[in-house]
């Protein structure tokens, strides 16, 4: 019986993961699309935990650094360590309308100073957008930039998701949504 144990709690994790992506039954707002995780190829990257940690990495003080990697969605934008970015559809603009118990579930991509283009991205599509709460915010041709919460470097579980209202799609290095 142990043995068994041991063989389903892996198994379990996994749906629990999966289930949590796009599981939006308490807003109303529809279901995961595609709730498959992707993976980006990136050489070296350690994985982050937690929502903390996120905030820690994007606040560079230079300005949070954003590069291109590849993904089983192409190439994507990301974050220094690998960890890629996504775009709200509902936002039409700068101004960020994920707040409260979204920004809980997608994170948004901050910044203490002007963001830095690094591998493949566009300097030119950079710039930064300011919360409701002061911070700057991260944005890529004009739309604000989020991670996913239970992403890691490597790892993109989210893509084309319909939640809190919207669609969240990893974003193209032309700054529109991943197909």
């Amino acid at each position: 019986m142990r043995r068994f144990a041991f063989l389903f709690l892996p198994l379990a994790a996994a749906a629990l993961i999966a289930a949590g992506c796009g599981d939006d039954e308490a807003n109303g707002s529809g279901s995961a699309s595609n709730s498959d995780a992707a993976t980006t190829k990136t050489e070296g990257e350690a994985m982050k935990s937690g929502e903390g940690m996120k905030a820690e990495v994007s606040m560079a003080a230079n300005g949070a650094r954003v590069k291109v990697v590849s993904s089983d969605y192409g190439r994507v934008i990301a974050d220094g360590k690998g960890e890629a970015f996504y775009l709200f559809d509902k936002e039409s603009s700068k101004k960020p309308r994920c707040h409260g118990a979204c920004a809980r579930v997608w994170p948004p991509v901050l910044t203490k100073g002007k963001p830095v283009a690094g591998s493949g991205a566009k300097q030119s599509l950079l710039g930064t957008t300011k919360r409701a709460d002061g911070k700057l915010q991260v944005t890529y041709a004009g739309h604000p930039l989020y991670y996913y919460a239970d992403d890691a470097p490597g790892t993109i579980l989210c893509h084309d998701v319909q939640e809190f209202g919207g669609l969240w799609l990893v974003v193209k290095p032309s700054g529109q949504g991943a197909g």
